[in-house]
């Protein structure tokens, strides 16, 4: 069975107070509402995950509560420590270690990883949303992507195509 791997950018954090931390930045108001319509979205077209791995990072959090209150329960979900500002090679390191029982995996992350990792595991891919993801993956942004591998260990580059590449100012 062919396994599908959901990556979801944090929605916009708020700048408001310099003081506070990287790690401790809430979403702003326009992120919590960008977060609840991707929430809906994913609700619409039935894109529940199997396990969600989340970065500690107060929006990343904040981003996949809201989700959850769009599916109206919490989903599986286990706050990640590498997935805080992780490189590409991380996150595809973090992939290849889930569990084989999740056939549908999500990443709640951060830029340059989530799209640095979409762009790698859609290397060899071409059209309209592939460029579009290429070119930005805001804040927000949610992709889903169908991958060739079996299992999570043997994902590698190129494996995946692109299903869905949605952001919220298109909501």
């Amino acid at each position: 069975m062919a396994k599908q791997l959901i990556l979801l950018r944090h929605a916009k954090s708020n700048w408001g107070d310099a003081a506070i931390a990287d790690i401790d930045r809430p979403l702003s108001p326009r992120g919590e509402k960008a977060a609840r319509l991707i929430g809906q979205y994913m609700v619409k077209h039935k894109w529940r995950s199997d396990l969600v791995l989340c970065s500690p990072a107060r929006r990343t959090r904040d981003t996949l509560a809201l989700v959850e209150a769009a599916f109206g329960t919490a989903l599986e979900s286990e706050i990640e420590p590498g997935l805080y500002l992780a490189e590409p090679s991380a996150l595809l390191a973090l992939v290849r270690a889930a569990p084989e029982a999740a056939d549908c995996l999500m990443l709640v992350g951060h830029d340059p990883g989530l799209p640095g990792l979409a762009t790698a595991l859609l290397k060899g891919q071409a059209g309209p949303l592939v460029d579009q993801l290429k070119n930005k993956f805001p804040t927000g942004a949610l992709a889903v992507l169908s991958c060739e591998s079996a299992t999570w260990r043997e994902l590698k580059a190129g494996a995946c195509r692109l299903e869905a590449f949605v952001v919220p100012r298109d909501l």
